[in-house]
This record gives C-alpha cells, sequence and structure tokens, in this order.
C-alpha cells in the first residue's frame, strides 16, 4: 500500500516541536537554580501518626516525634527530611516504662500529649513545643521553631532549638565548666579537651555532659541534648529572652525531664543514663598520688611515712613513669624489678595500687600489644584509609577505635598481667583524646560506632567514654566477684555507669580552690557524683595553708585524691612542716570517721539516683535568692560544709538552710533559714550536722577494714519534727548486693521537748560485722528518766570523756526517751 502521508503534513507535525527547541537552553549544567544554604524552620504542622507512645508529627516535609518515656520524661526528635536516624544512644540506660498512662487531645489550635504528670503541646500554626504541669503552667516553650542548615562539608545537617528564657529563669548543670553555678549569661562548648592549667570561664574542658536543669517560677525541669558532636549551649547570652542548644551535626534529639524540684529532675536524669556504680569501700578513702612515684624505694619510702605518722591512706598511684618507654600494660623493670612484690608488700600494710592507662599505642613492632592492635586491625584509621597516628608520651602512637565492641572486649583482656601482679584501680588519662601539637584527632578519623559508623567529628565526645568502659568491663571479668575501681579524665553523659572522674590539671592558687568547689557541685548535679580534685593542685606551689584548706575541701569531696606534678615540690600531708600535717592528719581521720556515712552517701546515689553534693539551689529553690549561692553545699542530706576559700580567713558568713544545725566541732545548735558568722581557725572549717539526723562513725583506721568495727557509733543530734535517716552496710568490695546482700537500715526519729522516739526497719539479708550500736544523744532539750529499747529500760552509759550513751543490738525496732 502507498504511503499517502504528505511531506507538509510531517513537516507540520514537526512545528510544536522545533517551537521547543527554540526555547531550551543548552548549558553546562542543567540545574538552573540551585537551592541556596541557608536555616530551614518547621513550618505549619499537617498532621500526625502514632505508634505506641511516639507520635510522628509532620509540616509535609520534615517530621517531628515526640516519644513518651515516663510520666516524666519526653523526647523530641527532629528529621528534617522526614527520614530519622537509627535510635542509638552511648548515653541511655533506659528501660521504657510499658505502663505509663498518655494519651493524644487535639484542639483547634494545638495537638497536646499527655501525661498524668506533664503536657507536651504541639502549635499547629508555627510547630512551637512547649511543656507544661499538670494544671496547664508553662515551665518550658520554643522561642521559634526547631530549625536546621545543611553542611554541604560533612553531610547532615547543623541543628538548632531555641526556647523563651524567663526573667527569673537561673540554668544549672553541664557538668566541668569552670564558672559559676548560675549558667545565666554564659555560651559554652561542648568538645572534649585536655586543657592543661584552665582558666576560669575557660571553655571547653574535659567533658561533655549536655544536660541542664532551668528553674523559674520556684519550679524546676532538665533538658538533656544527646548529641555526641561538638554542641553549644546560650543561656540568654546573646539574647537574654532566649535559651538555644545547637550541634554541628547530628540529631536535634532532646529529652524534657520534670521537676518540679531540682533533685527530681537529677534523679530523673539517672533514670535515663544510669547511676554510679557502686564503688569498693576502700576507693572512698584517702589517695596519695604523684607524676610520679618511681622508683621502688621512693613508693615504699611514701607507705612507710604514712603509716609510721598515722595518717591514714588507702591508695598509692603510679603515673606513667612506671611503664617501660610509656609502653602501657608494661613495667619499667629498671625503676620496678618486682612490682608484684611490691604490690604484695604494700597490700599487706593496707594499701592499694593504682596505675595509668593511656589510648596512645606506641607504634613499635616489638610491643605485644601494638602487634595485637595491628593485626586485628583494631587502631583507628583516617579517611583514605591510614592509620590515625600521633605523638603523646610513648612518641608516635597508634589509637584504638573504643566504638567497636571487639576492640572494647580486646582492651579489657590486656588488663591482665596487671591483675595478675596485683593492681587493684585503674586511672584512664589522655582519653578526650589528646595528641601532642595539634591537641585531638582530626576530623576524618573513622569511627565503627557499634555499627553505625561516623567520623571523629561523631565520636570524639564519647571516646574517653568508650575507653573507661572497655577498662571496667574488662577488670569485672578479671576481678570475679570484686569491684573495680577506675577513674578517667574525659566524660560525656552516661559515664558514670562504668567510672569516677577528676577534674583535669588545675593549679595551686586560691580560685582554683574556688573553682574546684564549684565543678564538684557541678558535676554531682549533671549526673557524676564520683568526682573529685587534685587536691593542692596540679601544677604551681601551693604554701601550707592553701594545702591544708585544700584537704578540709576535699574531706567532702566524694573522690579524695592528692595529686601535682613532677616538677613541684612534695605534696604528702607532712610535706609542708608538722603544724601543717597535725590539720591534715586531722581532717583525713574525718574522712574515715565519716565513711559509713559516706558509703551509705553512695548507695543512695547507685540505687535511688540521688546526687551526693548538692547545692544550696537544689535544697531550696523556693527561694530565689539562695539560687545564687555557691560557697555552701550538702554532702548528701545531712551534712552541710561551706570550704574556707581566702587565704588568712578567719571567719566567713555561712548560710543554713531551714531547720536545726549542729556545728561538728562542738555541737552548738544554729537556727537555718538565714546567715550565720562562723570562726575560721586553721584547724576547723565551718562544717554542720542537720538536726534530726543519725550519723554513723567508725573508729580511725589506718585504712579502710583495718578494724572490725564490733560495735558501731551512731550519734543523733536532736531537733524537733519527724526525721529519716539510712545507713548501708554490705561486704564493701564483692558484688554479692546485687543478690540482695546488703542491709539497709532506716530509722525515724520523731522528736518533742519531753519525749524521743527512733523506730528502725531494713532491707536485705547481710549481717553486718557489728553487734550493737552505741547511740550517742546530742543536743536533747530534757534530762532523760526512762530509756526503754523494745519495751524493756536500758541504763544511760558515759564514755572516757563523760559523753551519754545508750548501748543498744543492732536490731532493735524502738527506742523511746523520756
Amino acid at each position: 500500500m502507498a504511503d499517502t502521508t504528505r511531506k507538509e503534513d510531517f513537516a507540520n507535525d514537526l512545528f510544536p516541536i522545533q517551537d521547543t527547541l527554540e526555547e531550551m537552553h543548552h548549558v553546562n549544567n542543567p540545574v538552573l537554580d540551585l537551592p541556596r544554604i541557608e536555616k530551614q524552620y518547621l513550618s505549619q504542622v499537617t498532621g500526625y501518626t502514632q505508634e505506641r507512645n511516639s507520635f510522628y508529627f509532620t509540616d509535609g516535609r520534615s517530621k517531628v516525634e515526640v516519644k513518651v518515656f515516663s510520666e516524666e520524661i519526653i523526647r523530641v526528635r527532629l528529621a528534617p527530611e522526614g527520614s530519622f536516624l537509627e535510635d542509638f544512644s552511648y548515653a541511655i540506660s533506659f528501660k521504657e516504662d510499658n505502663y505509663v498512662s498518655y494519651e493524644l487531645k487535639e484542639t483547634e489550635t494545638h495537638y497536646h500529649v499527655k501525661t498524668n504528670t506533664v503536657t507536651c503541646s504541639v502549635k499547629k500554626s508555627n510547630f512551637f513545643i512547649s511543656f507544661s504541669e499538670e494544671d496547664g503552667e508553662v515551665l518550658n516553650n520554643d522561642f521559634s521553631a526547631m530549625h536546621w542548615e545543611e553542611n554541604q562539608d560533612y553531610g547532615g545537617y547543623y541543628v538548632y532549638c531555641t526556647k523563651e528564657a524567663q526573667s527569673d529563669e537561673v540554668f544549672f548543670g553541664l557538668g566541668d565548666k569552670a564558672s559559676n553555678l548560675n549558667l545565666r549569661g554564659r555560651r559554652v562548648k561542648n568538645w572534649n579537651s585536655d586543657t592543661y592549667s584552665y582558666a576560669f570561664n575557660q571553655d571547653p574542658l574535659y567533658k561533655t555532659i549536655p544536660f541542664y536543669i532551668g528553674i523559674t517560677q520556684g519550679k524546676a525541669y532538665g533538658i538533656f541534648f544527646d548529641n555526641t558532636f561538638k554542641t553549644f549551649f546560650d543561656f540568654a547570652s546573646e539574647n537574654q529572652n532566649q535559651t538555644s542548644f545547637w550541634s554541628e551535626g547530628g540529631e536535634l534529639q532532646y529529652y524534657y525531664i520534670h521537676g518540679p524540684q531540682m533533685i527530681d529532675v537529677v534523679k530523673r536524669y539517672h533514670s535515663l543514663t544510669g547511676t554510679h556504680y557502686l564503688p569498693a569501700l576502700w576507693a572512698l578513702g584517702y589517695h596519695q598520688c604523684r607524676w610520679s612515684y618511681y622508683p621502688e624505694n621512693k613508693v615504699r619510702e611514701t607507705a612507710y611515712e604514712f603509716r609510721k605518722r598515722e595518717i591514714p591512706c588507702d591508695a598509692i598511684y603510679l603515673d606513667i613513669d612506671y611503664m617501660d618507654g610509656y609502653r602501657c600494660f608494661t613495667w619499667n623493670k629498671r625503676y620496678f624489678p618486682d612490682p608484684k612484690k611490691m604490690i604484695a608488700d604494700l597490700s599487706a600494710n593496707g594499701f592499694k595500687t593504682v596505675v595509668m592507662i593511656d589510648p596512645g599505642i606506641k607504634v613499635d613492632d616489638s610491643y605485644w600489644v601494638f602487634k595485637q592492635g595491628q593485626q586485628n586491625n583494631y587502631f583507628c584509621r583516617r579517611g583514605d584509609d591510614y592509620f590515625m597516628e600521633g605523638f603523646v608520651w610513648p612518641g608516635r602512637c597508634q589509637f584504638p577505635d573504643f566504638t567497636n565492641p571487639e576492640v572494647r572486649q580486646w582492651w579489657g583482656t590486656l588488663y591482665k598481667g596487671l591483675v595478675e601482679d596485683g593492681v587493684a584501680g585503674f586511672w584512664n588519662d589522655m582519653n578526650e583524646p589528646a595528641v601532642f601539637g595539634r591537641g585531638t584527632f582530626p576530623d576524618d578519623v573513622r569511627h565503627q560506632f557499634e555499627g553505625h559508623r561516623g567520623s571523629h567529628r561523631k565520636a570524639h565526645n564519647i571516646y574517653g567514654m568508650q575507653m573507661v568502659r572497655a577498662t571496667y568491663d574488662g577488670l569485672k571479668k578479671l576481678y570475679k566477684n570484686k569491684r573495680p575501681f577506675t577513674i578517667s579524665r574525659a566524660a560525656y553523659s552516661g559515664t558514670q555507669r562504668y567510672s569516677s572522674v577528676w577534674t583535669g590539671d588545675n593549679i595551686a592558687t586560691w580560685e582554683h580552690l574556688r573553682i574546684g568547689t564549684l565543678q564538684l557541685q557541678r558535676l554531682s548535679v549533671s549526673g557524676l557524683s564520683f568526682c573529685g580534685t587534685d587536691i593542692g593542685g596540679f601544677t604551681g606551689e601551693p604554701d601550707g595553708e592553701l594545702y591544708t584548706r585544700w584537704m578540709q575541701f576535699g574531706v567532702f569531696s566524694p573522690f579524695m585524691r592528692v595529686h601535682s606534678a613532677g616538677d613541684t615540690r612534695d605534696r604528702e600531708p607532712w610535706s609542708f612542716g608538722p603544724d601543717w600535717e597535725k590539720i591534715c592528719k586531722k581532717f583525713i581521720e574525718l574522712r574515715y570517721k565519716l565513711l559509713p556515712y559516706i558509703y551509705t552517701s553512695f548507695w543512695l546515689q547507685h540505687k535511688y539516683g540521688e546526687p551526693i553534693l548538692r547545692p544550696i539551689a537544689l535544697i531550696e529553690q523556693h527561694i530565689a535568692k539562695n539560687l545564687q549561692r555557691e560557697e555552701e553545699f550538702t554532702f548528701g542530706s545531712q551534712l552541710l560544709v561551706s570550704p574556707v576559700l581566702h587565704p588568712g580567713q578567719l571567719e566567713k558568713i555561712v548560710y543554713l538552710p531551714e531547720g536545726t544545725w549542729y556545728y561538728y566541732f562542738d555541737n552548738s545548735t544554729y537556727e537555718g533559714g538565714k546567715e550565720h558568722s562562723i570562726a575560721t581557725p586553721l584547724d576547723e572549717m565551718p562544717f554542720f550536722v542537720r538536726g534530726g539526723s543519725i550519723i554513723p562513725e567508725y573508729p580511725v583506721m589506718q585504712f579502710t577494714g583495718e578494724k572490725k568495727v564490733e560495735s558501731l557509733q551512731l550519734n543523733f543530734y536532736f531537733a524537733l519534727g519527724q526525721h529519716e535517716s539510712t545507713l548501708y552496710s554490705d561486704h564493701g568490695e564483692t558484688f554479692a548486693y546485687e543478690q540482695g546482700v546488703y542491709v539497709e537500715k532506716h530509722f525515724i526519729a520523731d522528736c518533742t521537748l519531753s519525749s524521743v522516739s527512733i523506730m528502725q526497719g531494713e532491707q536485705g539479708i547481710y549481717t553486718p560485722y557489728y553487734s550493737d550500736f552505741k547511740l550517742y544523744l546530742i543536743g536533747l532539750p530534757l534530762v532523760p528518766k526512762t530509756v526503754k529499747v523494745d519495751g524493756l529500760q536500758v541504763n544511760l552509759e558515759k564514755d572516757a570523756e563523760g559523753h551519754a550513751f545508750i548501748k543498744i543490738e543492732r536490731d532493735f525496732k524502738k527506742i523511746t526517751i523520756h
């Protein structure tokens, strides 16, 4: 069949195509309008979906998850393009509450995710998020919608959250920041850094704890920004009515933690991130450290002097000079020819030995640790697959990737030889990680990150935490049923599950003594209660007065250790002459007297999440003026101290919270709720006991466990009303308490002007060594005529100093005094 299509028709059919071609522009880059890199904000909410306790709100592009973790904890997550990262955190140890009550209520303007305690409201028109109490009172709300900015160099986003800062609002927390307790007006950075001899307000320091507490209208809440990248917080610094937190990568993910009391916020933060492991009792004694005690005869001489002078001490530390060429897990046999025998001899005299381990492994093909790491590909690599190498104490080093579970398991086995030699504790240093010359690892170093992968930008702030985790987990296996003791310089939220911490390389100045009191209070309310400073200052030269005043503060530091650099004068308690030695000895002995109270405080932290050091703001947040107080704090709930922070200071003004308080050194009473002028002679410091308390005391020992305490002293300080006290006991070094082998005694004292009753209850199945109590009655307003214990009359006795006490069986049920 012939083709009848005319040529003209065919040409006409082409005209539309030709018109289109004439309109097209041929350029090298077909994308004509590249999007600008700028901040993007959430817009109007268009809807939501629900999966169990998670509610997903969207503006058509982005998603926000609001997840109910408990009645008081709600998490918020942002996915800028609608896809969330895998839900993983090194910080969180929380087991979700499957029985929490929650619901979503929709109004014309808001979505409200409600529990019985707190409501998270999402405003439909602009995606602003707020948190309020049951009665509708808003404690925390957005100033602007959550926002983000694309990171072209690394992928992902810079993420931002900006909240309203109320005019009366104050802020606490964030770990070891060397600044005033109240952070309002400050902008800070979280990037773990080796900051030798840091200054007041210098930032950042060694630890990243992205958790803060806000107090407004007398009520407290917490924000935990769980992001391991470099993070920033602005507490009404740039704008007085705004508080912001942001990060250079990762997700915008934060937990709102409801109070309304500050201590409730801290305890609930612990429910998310875990509490401290319960330390062995010896770890709470006095520790002596120096860079460095070597050779062996110097270590022995130091131990000998402690026992000769009868100054209590439980541990001596060996810094990096014990190693062979600074190679970790080795001994310098010239300095320590028989370390096993030395450690055994020290142990026989009541001393535990603690040694340092750094993350840098010397590049040396004849070094067994390096060879194992190389053979198994355990060391960190750069972006282009070269090994991450840097110089630290041994010279050129490579560094394990502690974000790899296999590497952590290997690292834990490396302690075997030192444990077999008798080493009792380990000190992980330089784990920010620190590298000479450049400060830390380059950003392109790669990490396994539990299979989630990431560059050092993501892993930097958790590197030290994962190192000490590897240490702790390895030691738990090697020590069998004995509790490990670990200490770490770097940390991230959750490190308390594995380690104690100290505040790094401070300076022997009065200013640094003050900074230390601030840092330990801040660390304690930030989840790291087992904390201490280098008593006397790491670098610089203290005189006898500064050293001694610091020692007094050290008694009330949860971790009590003297430490100093090798180019400074000796720092033993006798180094400044006999007058200062006498005072230091008196206060170290006080530490040992208070050990049953201190140990109980650690149990209350471990089991219930109670902070050990408590600022006045935590105790009386309802009094606005107290939110600015910094120099007084309590150890547990019943002992209050106010360290002397100035040379030549012979008195200071001390605020005592509401109630009755006893000055420890003479039992004189002071009314609480006001300030008092307290004399501060060199051999005393402002130290008070809360009225109504029952404080246990040991006899003075040269080391923990030196004596079997057959009769435990209890000091009862009278105060009107009803008061509770706790006493905890267990084996002191094993994990048997996890199977209930402990005893937690509760005392309830009910006091009037004419009578006192004390009841006792207990939990646990442990039988303590002591068979009875000697109960001392302090400050009674009555002369006892009858004293009955479980219905039977007993007589008051007096000790050699004329102090009255009652001797009673340890399992009494009720004491009545009329």
